[in-house]
């Protein structure tokens, strides 16, 4: 079993820059604390300095920490109060979405410069095919460094690179290279890469499955690639026991697919301080229809369930949802989002709620029902106004009416 061997890191040179790329036509491109970055690129002064990007309120989240700050053990997704105490002399910053997004696309534009089959997972990461860009710019290898030195270059920013045979491996190298650095993962040598990894790389392996892993005496990839399908059924199921030997093995058929299909588009928000009033509630309601109403016409789409989420102060979830026809305005979803969270009747102090719209398919592909007497024109050209102007003037300039001067979701 693979406890014996030592962790492949970025410095080791079996899979190094110049390893034998030959068999790994797949990148994982991975921006390093790209938060923090964007911040630091407009202020040079919090460079080499502890910084650590999220939410301000007392229930904030660490969106992105400086490796200056994580040296003192802040993490992505811990909450705010705990990185405070763990470096009071961080610099925090709340994020600024704007200019994330700005340079996310970007950063993807130059991607897409190398080759067309990019499939985008967050603001800060993709996966790249580039089998057909080999003739234009040289192996996977050469390639990826050609994309570090176009980032840095033209936005100033840092990003790590792994290179291998399957998606699921390159992620793994890219998250060895980290910081600003290139893993290459030879085809011949994956099952060298992979079996000294703790089971915790695995992607399906939480908290709760890689204690159940351990209490089978397994704590290495490797042991879970030797051990008998039927120890890691009994322990994790049918289903789980499957994935996680395929990967193990090194086997991750899964191609680069550009065009990713969105399920469902929603937000939702964590209320500094539990709520009770029915009005602040239905404020919270309409800014989150408003936000998905945004995000729907601007991808093109319309969705026909849909759908609250209300986490009370004791943590308990309640989900419920409607279908009905088909929409991207934001007034319906609210109007429906508002009626399902009056049919929960009285409840106890809000944590947070969320709206969500799902079923969607095509805007310009999907019939409108008309309304008899409805006018001519109604929310629908209403938003699409706003829209407008939110491109020109930026999405603060119009608002709902009850939401001007508030700061419920900002």
């Amino acid at each position: 079993m693979g406890r014996s061997q030592s962790v492949p890191r970025g410095n080791d040179p079996r899979f190094g820059p110049d390893a034998d790329d030959s068999g790994s036509p797949i990148l994982h491109v991975d921006m390093d604390a790209f938060f923090v970055a964007v911040e630091v690129r407009r202020r040079p002064d919090l460079r080499g300095r502890p910084v650590v990007v999220g939410g301000m309120g007392p229930r904030g989240v660490v969106s992105s920490a400086s490796y200056e700050a994580r040296a003192y053990g802040v993490r992505s997704a811990m909450p705010m109060a705990r990185a405070r105490a763990l470096c009071p002399r961080a610099v925090f910053l709340p994020p600024d979405f704007a200019a994330v997004s700005a340079a996310s696309q970007a950063v993807m534009e130059i991607l897409r410069d190398v080759t067309p089959l990019v499939e985008q997972l967050s603001v800060d990461e993709a996966f790249l095919d580039v089998s057909g860009a080999r003739r234009l710019f040289g192996g996977p290898a050469e390639i990826a460094r050609l994309i570090r030195a176009r980032v840095a270059e033209q936005e100033g920013l840092t990003c790590s690179v792994g290179v291998a045979p399957t998606k699921f491996v390159a992620k793994l190298g890219s998250s060895r290279a980290k910081p600003d650095g290139l893993v290459v993962v030879p085809a011949d040598r994956v099952l060298e890469f992979l079996h000294p990894l703790p089971v915790e790389a695995l992607w399906g392996v939480g908290e709760r499955a890689a204690q159940t892993l351990r209490r089978l005496g397994l704590t290495r990839i490797g042991d879970i690639a030797a051990a008998p399908i039927g120890l890691l059924r009994s322990g994790l199921g049918e289903a789980a026991a499957t994935h996680l030997h395929e990967l193990a093995a090194g086997r991750d058929p899964r191609p680069v697919s550009p065009e990713q299909v969105e399920k469902s588009i929603g937000a939702e928000v964590t209320f500094d301080t539990d709520l009770a009033d029915p009005e602040a509630i239905r404020r919270a309601l309409l800014a989150l229809a408003d936000k998905v109403g945004t995000r729907l016409r601007r991808a093109n789409q319309v969705g026909r369930t849909i759908s609250i989420k209300v986490r009370f102060a004791d943590f308990r979830t309640v989900n419920r949802s409607r279908t009905q026809e088909a929409t991207d305005v934001a007034r319906e979803i609210f109007d429906t989002a508002w009626s399902l969270f009056t049919a929960l009747g009285p409840t106890d102090r809000i944590r947070l709620i969320g709206v969500r719209v799902e079923g969607l398919s095509a805007a310009d592909g999907t019939p409108q029902q008309l309304a008899l007497g409805a006018p001519e024109h109604g929310w629908r050209e209403a938003e699409a106004a706003v829209d407008a102007a939110a491109a020109r003037f930026g999405r603060a300039v119009v608002r709902p009416a009850s939401l001007l001067g508030r700061d419920d979701l900002r």
